[in-house]
């Protein structure tokens, strides 16, 4: 057996900034370098940034990626550390020639190992996920080489990603081959409870390949998605033997004892039991075992419960989105209830409640206890306030037009939210929409009012989640948190029955059933997918799974002008759940 000290570099990549994200390789491989470790693996893609979509598809993006990657292996040799090896994942391109169905210039979801100031080897991902929130055939052309590279007397094998998801491909040659690590360089986005997941298909692919497994995983938010880390070490019998932390950067040590290997160096081709064929790639460089040292403490993180583990995912997301974008502050109508009070909230975590700003905007229908609840939450957290009372501001309009009814509830909503961008052009301020999962699927938000903003913190976050998390906060912190404030959620906001206050004595649930009752008929329709029969069949009373379905399907032209937002569950609107706009098809009846 030889002893491999391997570093698993959990960061947090920019999308499309490839010098930061080089500087950032150098800066974490010296520090692997003083730890004494004698390989480090980098994410996914982690030089260009995961997930870069259509900029794959642009020659110049790839160029530029290719050459970074040849800079970055000579600035490390030159900066005296080229002795130590490292994976990283990056955007090359396969050489095909064009054809109808392919990617524009055939680009690959690569990663290289650097050493000695060379790209010593290539390879490039296999299986091509295309479900959920991945559209990887739209951009990539599938790998088939497997490179297996002698360190220290040990053959260390390297897949990307989906290759440790699906049957067959370089993760079953890999037992074939007889390598004793393989590494597996990731940008898995967080799902609620996926960890577990995580955990058993790394123990599982293990097992299958007969060898220790390294799982490093991206950390941080990309529009859209978040990345919550949880990289994973198991050894050959799948048994956990390191773990990093959720939703940090983190530089994980650990010793493996691992076989010594005197296989042929060579190219060998493999059946990968999938109808394909994988071309093994073996190198050697260094045949000789090192003189073990004493093994560093195998750290196994604690982890987060379920509302932390969300909640902690909403704040990275958030704090991404403003500072990769490049913004210095955020705003948000403050209304006293509980949607906005979590979301400035997550602001103030995230970034701050010196750059969080709020604009309490009464009306002539608000209640006394949302302008105190509203101002006892400022209080609690030192956020930014500014009150602009809009009665007269709506009575102005309502002297030029004349609206009743819903269209006169809704114009109350499009001045606040219409003051909200104007402050946001005047103070270069970005609006967070306040919104939560159970409001966006069933149509019960305003276009231009409420929905109007530029990130949504709990899109994706159902009702009943909203209260969930606002309890686990006052209760809870994190040394990641900015803010330092215990319960910083007025109990009010909480407790009280939940208002959209557009007219006298307004209720939700003068619209909308219970949302204990509507957010488990929405998980059963938009997470699980289930026609009306089924929901009824699941035990939904008949009249609301008509009622609710309708006001879904009647409600998709509003979710496309939503703002993004962190996705947390399996299905969120917008990559995961892609709708017809205009669409005959109804479920309860069947074709129109």
């Amino acid at each position: 057996m030889a002893q491999l000290r391997i570093a698993l570099a959990q960061t947090n990549p920019t999308v499309g900034d490839l010098a930061a994200n080089a500087d950032l390789l150098v800066a974490w491989t010296r520090d692997a370098a003083e730890r004494e470790a004698h390989l480090v693996v980098f994410t996914e893609m982690f030089l260009t940034g995961y997930p870069v979509e259509d900029l794959v598809l642009r020659t110049s993006f790839v160029d530029a990626s290719i050459r970074t990657l040849e800079e970055v292996a000579r600035r490390l040799d030159r900066e005296g550390l080229g002795d130590l090896p490292v994976v990283v994942g990056y955007v090359d391109r396969a050489g095909l020639a064009p054809r109808v169905g392919q990617p524009r210039g055939a680009p690959l979801d690569a990663a290289a190992l650097l050493h000695k100031g060379e790209v010593v080897t290539r390879t490039s991902k296999h299986h091509l996920p295309n479900y959920g929130v991945f559209d990887e055939y739209r951009y990539f052309v599938r790998g088939d080489r497997l490179p297996i590279f002698r360190l220290h007397g040990v053959d260390v094998a390297i897949a990307v990603c989906e290759d440790l998801w699906q049957e067959g491909g370089p993760v079953a040659v890999v037992g074939q081959a007889g390598a004793g690590l393989l590494v597996v360089p990731n940008a898995s986005p967080y799902e609620k409870e996926k960890d577990d997941v995580r955990l058993e298909l790394c123990a599982r692919r293990a097992r299958e390949a007969g060898c220790a497994l390294v799982y490093v995983n991206q950390v941080g938010g990309q529009d859209e998605l978040v990345f919550d880390g949880d990289s994973i070490v198991v050894d050959g019998s799948g048994e956990l033997v390191a773990r990093a932390g959720q939703f940090k950067e983190e530089l994980l040590v650990v010793d493996l004892d691992l076989p010594v290997s005197d296989a042929p160096a060579g190219t060998f081709p493999y059946d990968a039991g999938d109808g394909s064929t994988i071309t093994v790639d073996r190198l050697v460089l260094s045949a000789d075992p090192v003189e073990p040292r004493p093994p560093v403490p195998a750290r196994i993180a604690e982890r987060l419960d379920p509302a932390a583990e969300v909640y902690s995912a909403l704040v990275l997301a958030v704090r991404d989105y403003v500072t990769k974008n490049g913004f210095e502050s955020v705003i948000l109508g403050l209304s006293g209830g509980i949607d906005s009070a979590l979301t400035a909230t997550i602001a103030s975590d995230a970034i701050g409640p010196s750059r969080v700003h709020v604009a309490l905007m009464p009306s002539r229908y608000s209640s006394d206890h949302s302008l105190t609840d509203a101002e006892e939450l400022v209080r609690r957290q030192g956020i930014n306030a500014r009150v602009v009372p809009i009665a007269e501001i709506v009575n102005a309009y309502e002297k030029e037009i004349d609206l009743s009814g819903l269209a006169a509830e809704n114009l109350q909503a499009r001045v606040r939210g219409m003051i909200l961008m104007g402050l946001s052009n005047e103070h270069g301020h970005l609006v967070l929409t306040t919104g939560n999962k159970s409001e966006l699927a069933t149509g019960y938000s305003t276009l231009y009012g409420d929905s109007a903003g530029g990130f949504a913190p709990i899109k994706d976050v159902p009702k009943t989640m909203v209260w969930e998390l606002s309890r686990w906060r006052n209760a809870h912190t994190d040394p990641s948190f900015l803010l330092d404030a215990e319960a910083p959620i007025p109990e009010n906001s909480i407790a009280k029955e939940p208002s959209a206050e557009l007219r006298p004595d307004q209720r939700d649930t003068d619209s909308l059933p219970p949302y204990e009752v509507l957010d488990r008929l929405l998980d059963d329709y938009v997470e699980k997918d289930m026609g009306s029969q089924e929901l009824i069949a699941a035990g939904h009373d008949p009249a609301l799974v008509t009622r609710v379905i309708r006001l879904v399907d009647l409600a998709e032209y509003k979710r496309r002008q939503y703002p993004p937002g962190p996705k947390i569950t399996p299905k969120n609107f917008g990559r995961d759940r892609r709708l017809p706009i205009t669409n005959r098809w109804r479920e309860t009846t069947g074709p129109a």
